[in-house]
């Protein structure tokens, strides 16, 4: 063994185990934390580039998500705005901007609970928000995670 390996037993003599079962709990906990914490900044900061139409509409679409579904977890995905359950991505706000279009979407992925029958929306077009828009936003997040 050279100077720079360290031997894997402890002073006592016995062979070190690793980390405790807490230990490791601590850690993937401040690992979700980080995840977490770097998600929301990474949303914030695609929401503050985007045109004001579409950065206001995203703002307010941001409050409702997050008041509707403080559980989900805020992330990009394909560069956009986007909210996840176990890293999974539930709903999400793509901008006119992103593909040069008439409106912005608030879509929903397959793992947003919102089957009714054997045909429902999966995208939203949005060219402004009312209210009344408002409500049935937070409405269809509570139904995508419930």
């Amino acid at each position: 063994m050279t100077d720079t390996q360290k031997s894997t037993k402890s002073t006592t003599g016995k062979a070190s185990k690793g980390f405790t079962a807490e230990e490791r709990a601590a850690m993937r906990e401040a690992v979700k934390e980080q995840k977490a914490a770097t998600g929301e900044s990474d949303v914030l900061a695609k929401i503050a580039e985007m045109p004001e139409a579409d950065r206001v509409m995203a703002e307010r679409i941001h409050a409702i998500i997050k008041a509707s579904a403080p559980d989900l977890s805020s992330r990009t995905w394909y560069g956009m705005p986007a909210y996840a359950r176990d890293g999974n991505v539930v709903c999400f706000f793509q901008s006119a901007d992103k593909f040069k279009a008439r409106y912005a979407m608030l879509g929903f992925s397959d793992k947003a609970k919102l089957d009714d029958g054997t045909m429902w929306p999966a995208y939203y077009a949005l060219t402004e928000l009312t209210p009344a828009d408002e409500a049935r936003i937070a409405e269809l997040v509570k139904k995508a995670v419930s």
